[in-house]
């Protein structure tokens, strides 16, 4: 009797924190999440697309085949897609701090965002290039085709369901970094799921929380799907 009264306790405070719930500062939060993780992926395309072609030319046998650089932007990219986030955040406090001018707030993770997603999908991108068969850039070099035609009109539209495909999971992954920046003060849904709910010791308000990021990725993987499969020409 004494355990079902706990928990009738337990379920009449958690509605009360749910009525409580203070819906600007999720939809705050929410906005936080959706602007850093725009904005990282926009940069993270950017940079990873441009790293994982460097590292596609410039190997044995391509077009820009360099040995060093080849391996010295592999090194790069191997060194910071190893280090986990978390760690990553902390060792760029100095270099964020001198660029955005703070540690905290949304635009203060955006470097860390950055940095840690790019690497990574670079790798991609230089897996994606490598799948296109070595027949098509050979008749288009053959044809008198320049590299920056071969680049834009071969090695990305050939590749493109599998970037697409790439960015998503990077997409993903950057939600979920967002999330534990946000523990560190750098605001959106994970700032809020930890502050309002975790500290607060309001299981709801972080349940919540998590819904709403769980819904993001059911977006972002459906849109990403649905563009993969458009842009597939098999």
């Amino acid at each position: 009797m004494l355990k079902e009264f706990q928990e009738l306790v337990k379920w009449e405070k958690q509605a009360a924190d749910f009525e409580r719930l203070d819906w600007d500062k999720f939809g705050e939060a929410t906005i936080e999440t959706l602007y850093m993780t725009s904005i990282s992926v926009l940069a993270t395309f950017i940079i990873g697309l441009f790293l994982g072609l460097v590292l596609f030319l410039t190997d044995k046998g391509n077009a820009w085949e360099n040995s060093f650089i080849n391996r010295f932007v592999s090194a790069i990219v191997n060194i910071f897609r190893s280090i986990p986030f978390i760690i990553l955040i902390v060792l760029l406090i100095p270099f964020t701090k001198i660029v955005m001018g703070s540690m905290l707030g949304p635009n203060a993770a955006l470097p860390s965002l950055i940095i840690g997603a790019a690497p990574f999908y670079a790798r991609m991108v230089e897996i994606a290039l490598r799948e296109i068969d070595k027949g098509v850039i050979e008749a288009s070099h053959s044809m008198g085709a320049t590299n920056g035609t071969i680049i834009f009109k071969v090695l990305i539209p050939e590749s493109l369901p599998a970037l697409i495909s790439g960015i998503t999971v990077t997409t993903i992954s950057l939600v979920s970094f967002t999330a534990m920046a946000g523990v560190i003060g750098a605001g959106g849904l994970g700032h809020f799921a930890y502050l309002y709910g975790f500290q607060s010791n309001k299981p709801i308000i972080t349940f919540i929380a998590t819904v709403a990021i769980l819904i993001l990725v059911f977006i972002i993987q459906f849109m990403g799907d649905f563009f993969t499969k458009h842009t597939d020409k098999r």
